[in-house]
This record gives structure tokens, sequence and C-alpha cells, in this order.
């Protein structure tokens, strides 16, 4: 149904940890994304993707997403570090760095969780840019759509830096990101998708 095309997959190792950090256009990413790789990988996802929507719901225990309370600092920290003990143990994780589903198509700035685990764990980043996954479940949609999408995963990248420094945890994350924005060619909007929907919905 959605014909996909998939560049790059020779940078997924075939063994051995790593962080798979992509763009995000559709509640479906998050399966998707897995779901055309040959080694499992285990995404994060936000908690409506579980209770909101009966089929993203699906997909996310199908795909056995770690669910995330994006209101709770601690959660996420908890989130954090049961992918760290994933990359430990030499698994897959994948990873949204911009927190949010793009609102407009463009990309946006990334949170920095995705260094924390990169400079904690040493497991190298894979960028990865999808492209048309927002054409199969648009916003506020709940039954799919054929489309085509594509799926570019581009060379790893590894750093160096203190997961504890605020700095480096902000420079790793802007070079992630910029990484990113080349393989998919979006537009860059550097702030945070999630304040640009707060301002539109009228909340402080």
């Amino acid at each position: 149904m959605c014909r996909p095309h998939v560049t790059g997959a020779a940078h997924v190792p075939r063994s051995g940890p790593a962080i798979l950090a992509a763009n995000h256009l559709s509640v479906l990413d998050s399966f998707l994304l897995p779901a055309l790789l040959p080694r499992h990988v285990t995404f994060t996802a936000k908690n409506e993707y579980f209770d909101g929507n009966p089929v993203s719901g699906f997909f996310m225990r199908l795909g056995g997403s770690l669910p995330i309370d994006r209101e709770s600092a601690h959660s996420a920290q908890v989130m954090l570090d049961e992918a760290a003990a994933l990359l430990e143990r030499g698994e897959l994780f994948g990873i949204h760095p911009e927190g949010t589903r793009s609102p407009d198509g463009r990309l946006y700035r990334g949170k920095v969780g995705v260094a924390w685990l990169a400079l904690k764990t040493g497991a190298p980043v894979l960028p990865v840019a999808l492209s048309g996954t927002e054409k199969v479940l648009p916003p506020g949609a709940s039954v799919p759509r054929p489309a085509r999408i594509g799926i570019a995963i581009g060379a790893p990248l590894r750093f160096d830096g203190d997961h504890t420094k605020a700095r480096d945890r902000r420079r790793v994350t802007d070079e992630i990101m910029a990484a990113v924005q080349k393989l998919s060619g979006q537009e860059y909007v550097p702030a945070y998708a999630s304040s640009l929907k707060a301002a539109a919905n009228g909340t402080p």
C-alpha cells in the first residue's frame, strides 16, 4: 500500500547498538521505519498514540514502542534510561528528536534527549529522513491511505562530549538535526514544533 523506497539501509549495523534519529511527519513513522528494517527497532511514542486512536495504538503496540508522557520530565527521563539500557544491550533505538509531529512539513529544532543518549552510551547515531508518511495517515485521519513513502538513512555519526553538560547536548543535537535536514531537504525552523503548536492553540 505504501510502495516504500528505502535507501541507505546498509548503514544499519548488523549487530550492536545504534540510535535512529528521524524526522516526524505522521503517527505511523514509529511503526513504518522499524517495519522496513532487517533488525528490530524500539521507538518512543507519546501516550496519546497508544490511547487516542485505535489504529495508531495497534501499530505502536505491534512495534513494541516505549510510551512517554511528554508533560512529565520524570517520565521522559525514565524513557531515556530505558533506551540507554536497550543500547547497552546492543539493540537499536529510534527517536524523533523534534518531540512531536511537524505541523506543516518543515523540520523543527531537536530536543536534547537524543544527544544525552548518544553521549552517555557512545552509540552511533543514524540520521533518518522520512517522506510521504503524512499522506498515508494525515493528522486527524483514522484510516490509512495508499501513498508512496520514502526512507533515507544516512551514514553513522559519532560524537564526543559530556552528556551532563547542556552545551554538549545542544551542540550534538543541532549536528544531528543538520544531518537529518540534509537528507530530507526540508526547510529548517530554529524553534520547537511544540511551541508553535501551543501558540496556535492559544496556550502559554
